[in-house]
Order: structure tokens, then C-alpha cells, then sequence
């Protein structure tokens, strides 16, 4: 009979943890290739750079409404047919925009396909997912899917500068792709197994005694107007400040 001990945090659970790590390191591209290529498009469609972060909004746009589907959506169907479909949008995505004729076209396979499917995939519905694999080290768990996004950052900006100089952006876009489905799709089938809900283990919680009273939707509205001020900080280092090194 299975036990809560031998169902989470397992040497499968690790595993996953870090399959889960490399699926968000490799989608996150769609989070930070665009700072990189704002001179890049400037240049191409005759932008001021402006109007050329705008692709970088228009993506946060859609991974924040994608966010949303996502969540609902994983819940139901578990995490195996999102990754899936995740990837397939986000290589879709790289080599649409390849090949856009104006802006609004790369505008909107950014938005759309990078943005609200493929990058959407990669944050919230991954780290909920790790979460129930894990009792005692929930915790660094969640840490660490969590962190495969700014792995991304750290990761694919060189990768896409030293490309765009020596094979112009649109091979490179095909070549991200290309990568996506050869790397994401291997790791969906590898968390095609959905956690053992019956065992109904509590989570220890901490105590809430020492902080005022506060409703869920009150608390949740906390969070998000939080993370919302957060991110608008953040947005000037990792994004503008890039291409203005760049330039």
C-alpha cells in the first residue's frame, strides 16, 4: 500500500523537478528574445525603439492572459496536453515571425503564439505542478522550477545575439524553434504522469495567528497588485537597459 512518505519527494520527483527545470529554461526564450532583437527590428520595419518594445508588452500581454486559460486548464486536463501544445505554439510562433512581412504580423505571432500559449505554459502551470510532488521540500521545489525562467534570461540572450550577427534573425527565430520542439516535446512526454490525488496527505500550513484577518480574495488581490509593482520595476533592467547596451 502506498504511503505519503513513498509518495512525495521521491527520486522521481527530483526528476521531474528537474525535467520541469529544463522545459521552463528552454521556453522561457519567449519571455527575453526580445530585447534582444529591438535594434534588430528597428532596422527591419523602420521602428523607433518605442514602437519596437512594444513586442516585449504585447508578449507579457499574452502570457498574462495566457497565465489564466492555462491554469483552469491544467487543473482539468493535467499538465501532459498543455506542455504539448505549449511547445508546438512556441516553435509555431519563432517560425511564423521568421517569416513576417510587417510588424503587425511579428507583433502579433509574439503576442499570440510566444506570448499567451507557449511562454504561458512555462511559469504558473509548471511550478503548481512540481508543488504536488512535494511534502517536506516543497519549499526549494517550487524555488527552483520557479527559477527556470530567469535561467532563460541568463541562458538564451547570448545564444540569440551571437545568431542574429552571424545568420541574421530570421534563421535564428527558425533555429529557436527548431530547438523548442526538439527538446520541450521529449520532456512533455517524460511528465506524463499525473500525481496519485487519492492519498489526500494535509499540507502543513504555518500559522496565521500573528497577521489581521484577511479574506482569500482580499489576499489574493494583495499578491497580484504586488507582483504587478514588482515587474513594472524590474522591466526597465531586463528589458530596456538590454537593448540599450546593445545599441
Amino acid at each position: 500500500m502506498t504511503t505519503e512518505a513513498d509518495a512525495y519527494d521521491t527520486p522521481y520527483a527530483w526528476r521531474r523537478l528537474f525535467l520541469s527545470l529544463i522545459y521552463a529554461a528552454v521556453g522561457g526564450v519567449g519571455l527575453w528574445s526580445s530585447p534582444v532583437i529591438f535594434p534588430t527590428l528597428q532596422t527591419e520595419f523602420g521602428l523607433d525603439r518605442g514602437a519596437a518594445s512594444l513586442t516585449y508588452t504585447a508578449t507579457l500581454a499574452g502570457f498574462a492572459v495566457g497565465g489564466l486559460i492555462m491554469g483552469p486548464l491544467v487543473d482539468r486536463i493535467g499538465m501532459f496536453r498543455p506542455l504539448i501544445f505549449g511547445a508546438v505554439a512556441m516553435a509555431a510562433g519563432y517560425i511564423l515571425t521568421a517569416s513576417a512581412e510587417s510588424y503587425w504580423q511579428f507583433l502579433l505571432g509574439q503576442a499570440l503564439l510566444i506570448g499567451m500559449v507557449g511562454s504561458a505554459v512555462t511559469l504558473g502551470p509548471i511550478v503548481a505542478d512540481v508543488s504536488l510532488w512535494f511534502r517536506r521540500r516543497r519549499g526549494i521545489a517550487v524555488a527552483i522550477a520557479a527559477s527556470g525562467n530567469y535561467f532563460a534570461g541568463a541562458i538564451w540572450p547570448p545564444f540569440i545575439q551571437t545568431g542574429i550577427a552571424e545568420f541574421g534573425w530570421r534563421t535564428t527565430h527558425i533555429a529557436i524553434g527548431l530547438v523548442c520542439l526538439a527538446v520541450m516535446i521529449p520532456i512533455a512526454f517524460a511528465l506524463r504522469r499525473r500525481p496519485d490525488f487519492s492519498l489526500e496527505a494535509p499540507v502543513p500550513m504555518p500559522s496565521l495567528r500573528r497577521l489581521p484577518p484577511v479574506s482569500p480574495g482580499k489576499l489574493q488581490g494583495i499578491l497580484v497588485f504586488a507582483g504587478i509593482a514588482c515587474c513594472v520595476a524590474m522591466a526597465m533592467p531586463q528589458v530596456h537597459i538590454v537593448a540599450y547596451c546593445m545599441d
